[in-house]
């Protein structure tokens, strides 16, 4: 997002988007010296992540509309409804909530190292196609009217990409009846870090679950109640439809609670999200708040259309001492004044142009074949074809019950 622009005065901005050919981005190799050369984007190996490429206007990004929800119980088991949604109850600004209660007595963990993959968008999908097929009656099928399908997590590590300098990410890519399918799969070194890691990270990690048991309640008349059990099995998850530039999006993301008040405007414009961060006693802090946490807290809550983080700032002993309220609208105002900070623009135009790199590169319709995407920081995007392989991730029981629905439908 240009400062200079007049972004800030809304999410969202219908700017004519300039940045569909963009070869100059699309690089044969891994090497990033030298100036970027034009290539035909068609034959392009590899993407490149360098900033001053996506300095360019702000593409354009449709408002985000809530096309349906799900929930996800205690046990993991997916429900089509709106039953784990929990209503956000503003603390005091100085609260000393402790969020190191019920971690060693009151904590159900939900076993990370099960790869759901897309399985829970794609029970989503199965219960709702009707309201996601083409209304375009000349298709050769009655698919799904969708470019590309994925976890809002995803996108966000996506929109994080020009900037991110320690960890890489793997995105396997399927085409299925002219779908795009994007799933990411758990790198080496991130599975070296979920195996290492330390009691007091896991601990940390608890942390944030609790404030949000401190912040919200299950119904509109109750207060929450920290007494309870953590269980981060249980999700509300919104599922929401947009569009970027020409890419027409559909993406689940889990959703921490909504405004209570009865007046509040329609999801996702009434949805909270919440966030726990170390206190802030040093102007350097807050510039680091700015430089880095912003960055992703942005982008998590931009892309579905939530409007707000509310932050707990929590002391070395895990006391929230304080907090305090960021309005999407407004990060990029608060960013401004930052030396060689992040801009949304450069986010939102690598993300564009990654997914019209996988739409160029993913030309084999198959849900057996993937294209794995794969980027390290400091490099370019590169990817390699994998037929029937381990990274496969689209389930038989979709796949047959999407082709079996859809040649029913040919005639419609």
């Amino acid at each position: 997002m240009d400062h200079h622009r007049s972004h800030n005065q809304s999410a969202y901005k219908r700017r004519r988007d300039d940045s569909g050919s963009g070869n100059k981005h699309f690089r044969p190799n891994h090497h990033q010296s030298g100036p970027s050369r034009q290539e035909n984007p068609v034959s392009s190996q590899a993407l490149s992540t360098r900033r001053e490429l996506y300095e360019k206007d702000f593409p354009v990004y449709k408002q985000p509309v809530e096309v349906g929800c799900f929930s996800l119980d205690s046990e993991r088991r997916f429900f089509n409804d709106n039953r784990q949604m929990r209503y956000y109850v503003e603390p005091d600004r100085n609260p000393n909530f402790d969020l190191r209660d019920g971690y060693k007595d009151r904590f159900i963990k939900r076993d990370d190292s099960v790869k759901e993959k897309l399985d829970h968008i794609l029970r989503w999908i199965l219960a709702n196609r009707s309201k996601l097929m083409s209304r375009m009656t000349t298709a050769l099928s009655c698919a799904i009217d969708l470019d590309f399908v994925t976890w809002r997590g995803h996108l966000t590590k996506l929109l994080t990409t020009p900037y991110e300098t320690r960890e890489g990410w793997m995105l396997a890519v399927t085409r299925f009846r002219g779908t795009l399918y994007i799933s990411e799969v758990e790198t080496e070194a991130a599975r070296r870090e979920r195996d290492n890691r330390t009691e007091r990270h896991e601990e940390m990690m608890y942390w944030g679950y609790k404030f949000e048991q401190y912040a919200c309640t299950d119904n509109v008349q109750s207060l929450p109640d920290p007494s309870g059990v953590v269980n981060t099995n249980e999700a509300f998850c919104t599922v929401v439809q947009t569009r970027l530039a020409d890419h027409k999006l559909l993406f689940s993301g889990e959703v921490d609670c909504r405004d209570k008040d009865p007046n509040a405007p329609a999801p996702p414009a009434c949805y909270v999200e919440l966030k726990t961060s170390a206190e802030i006693c040093t102007p350097k802090q807050r510039s680091n708040l700015h430089r880095f946490k912003l960055l992703k807290w942005w982008a998590q809550s931009f892309l579905p259309g939530v409007p707000r983080v509310v932050a707990g700032f929590r002391d070395h002993d895990g006391v929230v001492v304080s907090v305090e309220t960021f309005h999407i609208s407004k990060i990029s105002h608060l960013i401004k004044n930052e030396y060689n900070c992040w801009k949304p623009t450069v986010c939102m135009n690598f993300c564009c142009d990654f997914l019209s790199f996988v739409k160029r590169v993913v030309t084999e319709d198959n849900p057996g074949v993937v294209y794995l995407f794969s980027w390290e920081p400091h490099r370019d995007v590169t990817y390699s074809v994998h037929r029937d392989s381990q990274y496969s991730f689209l389930p038989h029981w979709y796949v047959e019950e999407m082709t079996r629905s859809q040649d029913s439908h040919r005639q419609c």
